[in-house]
């Protein structure tokens, strides 16, 4: 999956999105432990609303492939074994 987002696609932008931060975390980009990128930061990279970033963290928190510490911002844990 590239970073450029398709608007027009079947997939909803915050998935996509958060297909490219979990290819990311996967591949070892992010290591455990390691800030994601801002809320603010996904929204000027990606062209996409608030909500729609907020969604895309939140995909991979449900995934178990990040964590939200209030205050702070999103990590990247570990990937779950397979």
């Amino acid at each position: 999956m590239t970073d450029d987002i398709d608007y027009d696609g079947p997939l909803p932008p915050y998935r996509q999105v958060a297909a490219v931060l979990r290819a990311r975390i996967e591949s070892g980009g992010y290591p455990p432990g390691q800030r994601l990128p801002s809320i603010s930061q996904l929204q000027q990279t990606y062209g996409i609303a608030r909500v729609t970033a907020v969604k895309a963290v939140r995909v991979l928190v449900t995934e178990g492939l990040a964590e939200t510490v209030p205050g702070w911002g999103s990590y990247a844990k570990a990937p779950p074994p397979s």
